[in-house]
């Protein structure tokens, strides 16, 4: 990842800080997006913040991007963390969590891909490493608003893979359940050497991200700790 500029999206969230905090130690100049505010640089030599950027906003996303370019003087890999959760049955709940889960999951990266395109072609070695999820495949009780808005980044994955191929890779990592201070006060009696640390997850992006796994296109990484 050595001068690799990278672009992290939800980067002031607990995986979007140790995914930009590993690509920093590996050298890269990291670009930090996310809707919320910074809460302050890492390195000002290397890193770039945007804070209060709609990513499902277009427009919003295209700026941000050209704000990027101009900055680092290009972009070589993105890396769409940007997302949210929702647990709610179908019976009895909100056709709005289901648009919530669309906007912030999916429309996000689709989006943000959009914006960055123009940039990791002409990079020469663009990568995109999406984050799904490993209960796409297999949805609980609760799961389908947000189920259902990782599959379509499984399926973004693919097709975008096909579109890029030789050009960009695409790739997508499914973790299961993140160990993160949310899941923790969320599930407290749940044995928490099961999930997948944020840091692990990191190092899995970061492997999708780089050159040594140039020939890999289209993949769906499963990442699931001790589940």
């Amino acid at each position: 990842m050595e001068n690799r500029i990278v672009v992290v999206t939800g980067a002031f969230g607990v995986l979007g800080r140790a995914v930009a905090q590993r690509a920093l130690e590996r050298g890269a100049f990291v670009a930090q997006m996310d809707r919320g505010a910074a809460p302050g640089a890492m390195d000002a030599a290397r890193t770039f913040a945007i804070p209060g950027v709609d990513l499902a906003d277009p427009d919003a996303a295209r700026a941000a991007f050209a704000r990027v370019g101009a900055h680092f003087g290009g972009i070589d890999v993105l890396l769409n963390i940007a997302g949210g959760f929702v647990w709610e049955k179908v019976e009895g709940g909100d056709l709005a969590a289901w648009d919530r889960m669309y906007a912030l999951n999916l429309r996000t990266a689709v989006s943000a891909c959009m914006a960055a395109l123009p940039f990791l072609e002409k990079s020469g070695s663009g990568a995109i490493v999406n984050v799904g999820a490993f209960g796409a495949i297999k949805a609980g009780v609760g799961m389908g608003a947000y189920a259902a808005s990782k599959a379509g980044i499984a399926k973004l994955t693919e097709s975008l893979a096909e579109e890029l191929k030789g050009a960009v890779t695409v790739n997508a990592v499914l973790p299961s359940i993140i160990d993160t201070p949310a899941n923790r006060a969320d599930m407290p009696d749940a044995d928490f050497g099961k999930w997948v640390r944020p840091e692990d997850l990191a190092e899995a992006m970061l492997f999708l991200a780089s050159q040594k796994s140039r020939a890999i296109t289209g993949a769906l990484l499963p990442v699931t700790g001790g589940v």
